[in-house]
Parts: C-alpha cells; structure tokens; sequence
C-alpha cells in the first residue's frame, strides 16, 4: 500500500512538474501587462455566453451518461444526479490526471447503490464514443482546412518527393507493407499473453463492446445525438470565445474548427486539466493561422482559464450537493 500511494505521488508530481514546466516555457516572454490588457478589451458579453454554452454541455453530458446506466443497478439515477458527479469528476481531473472517472463513479456508487463495475463499463462506452467523435471531428478539419493540413505536414516531410519515391519503386513500397503487416500479426500472436499486447487488444475490444452496446440501449437515439450535440457544443464553446477577442475575430469557422481539435488533443495529454499541452497546441495552430505569438497564448489562457475556473467553481457546487445526499442503503427485503 505505502509502495502504490508513492507511485501515485510520483506520477502525480512527475505530471505537475511536465505541466508547469510547458506553462513556463510557453508563457516566459508574455508581459502580464499584456494579458490584463487583453482582458480589459477583450468582449465579455461572448467570453459568458461561451461559459454558459460550456454548462449546458457539462449538464448534456450528464443526460447522456444516465442513458447508459442500467435502471436495475441501485436506485435510478436522475440526469441531474449524473451532471453533479460529472462535475466533481472534472473537478478532480483538476488535481488528479483520469481520477476524475473514478470520482464520479464512486459518487454515484454513494448515493445511488450503483456498482462500480457497471460505472466503469459506461465511461468506456463514452469514452469509445468520444474517442470516434474526435477523430471525425479531425477528419472534418482536414477536409475544410485540407491546404493548411498539408502545408503543415510538409514542414515536416516532404511528400510530394516522398510520393514520387514510393511510386518509382511501388513492388518495394508493396512487399515492405506486406511484410510490416505480417511481421504486426506475428508480433501479437506469439506475444499474445504480453501484458502490454493484452492492454492494446483490450483497449480495442471495449471499444467495439462499447459501440455493440448503444444498440442495446432504452432510448439509443438520444445517445446519439446528445454526443452530436456536445461536440457542436465544444465547437461553439471556442468559437464564441474567438469573437470576442479582437485578435481571433476574424477567424472563420473553419479556423476555429481546427483550433478546437488541437486543443481537444492538448486536452487528451495526462497533465492535470490539459496545462501547458492545451495552451502550446493552441497557440501552435493560430500562429500558423496568422495570429501573432503573443495573442495566440494570450487567447489560449483566456479561454483555458474561464473553464477551469467554470469547473472550479460549479464543481465545488456540485461536490457540496453531492455531500449532502445521504448514502444509499439497500432496501430491506421482507
């Protein structure tokens, strides 16, 4: 137990100190005077209304978890009940890097009598959901910012060479995938009981359990479009906050599309709350989109920092009505 909880405390510590490290590195050169005077002209009356779209995000994702918890499991548990344990769940991710998913299945198991097992189960589905969501939603922005997709990739490597390479010498191109797919088969069937092997398999295979599941689902529609809707919603999010700061207002929504997908992933990094990573991807993708450096980190710690003090702030609120719930207790049967 000592040996796990000082594991714990070094992961922990070991991702806070990433975090801060890319915070300070990104943010070393920005004036505070800067910042503050980007904050006093910057248009509050979009910075709230996209706070306000955020919440209505935070409650639809706590309507669509309660679609997939089973009504036999406990006592049923009401969208609203389901909102406030996504709350605190984010509030913990604050602290906590995917603790979050823990601490809002342990509220629900508190107050509604809701195994663990069954709680875990639903956030892969979600997860498995969102995880398709994200790449479609990159799979979008390629499609309506292609020349800038391929502008960038070939800062990186030269395709136009690479593809006259590969077809100069497609039998060679050809063989060498063959063998790269058979010498993959190979590795996974004879290391099938490898444990790293055994996670990748598992990984995918509660992705598609997942995704066989929604069908099974009371009201499957519902599931579908509130995951529609809370990625519109994501998209709004950061469109809302680009108009109502001067630098990023003239973005179009194409733009502000593939700025929210590089922040989506920034969000994905195990750093506490998606510091540092966010704010580097973001600010990355609007320098190439014409921002200066300045604004783009500007605008990314606007927009990062009025969420985290959202979640803050209606986690707290959620912890404390969660807190006042008495524990379930299991009927007595006569």
């Amino acid at each position: 137990m000592i040996q796990k909880n000082l594991k714990q405390i070094i992961q922990l510590t070991f991702s806070l100190g990433i975090a801060g490290w890319i915070f300070w590195f990104l943010y070393r050169d920005i004036a505070m005077d800067s910042l503050i005077s980007q904050i006093k002209t910057s248009n509050w009356f979009w910075i709230m209304t996209s706070l306000a779209i955020a919440l209505v995000g935070y409650w639809l994702r706590g309507w669509r978890w309660s679609l997939l918890i089973q009504e036999d499991e406990g006592e049923k548990v009401s969208p609203n009940r389901a909102y406030h344990a996504v709350m605190v769940g984010y509030l913990v991710n604050m602290l906590v890097p995917r603790a979050g998913e823990v601490a809002r299945c342990g509220v629900l198991t508190r107050t509604n009598g809701v195994s663990l097992g069954h709680l875990f189960g639903t956030v892969i589905v979600e997860r498995s959901v969102d995880l398709i969501f994200l790449v479609g939603t990159i799979f979008l922005a390629f499609i309506v910012e292609n020349e800038l997709f391929l502008n960038l990739a070939n800062q990186l490597v030269d395709f136009t060479s690479l593809g006259q390479s590969i077809l100069s010498n497609l039998p060679i191109a050809l063989g060498g995938l063959a063998i790269f797919i058979l010498f993959v088969f190979l590795i996974f069937k004879r290391f099938k009981d490898n444990s790293f092997i055994n996670k990748i398999q598992h990984f995918f295979r509660e992705i598609g359990g997942g995704l066989r599941s929604i069908g099974k689902l009371r009201n499957p529609i519902g599931f579908v479009v509130s995951s529609f809707i809370i990625w519109i919603i994501y998209f709004l999010t950061m469109y809302t906050v680009a108009l109502g700061i001067q630098s990023t207002a003239s973005l179009s929504s194409s733009e502000v599309l593939l700025v929210m997908v590089m922040g989506s992933i920034g969000m994905i990094a195990p750093v506490q709350g998606g510091i540092g990573t966010f704010h580097a991807l973001v600010a990355f993708i609007l320098i190439q989109l014409g921002v200066t450096e300045e604004d783009g980190k500007i605008f990314a710690a606007i927009i990062h920092g009025t969420q985290v003090l959202l979640v803050i702030f209606v986690g707290l609120i959620s912890w404390v009505i969660l807190l006042r719930v008495p524990a379930w207790k299991k009927p007595d049967v006569d």
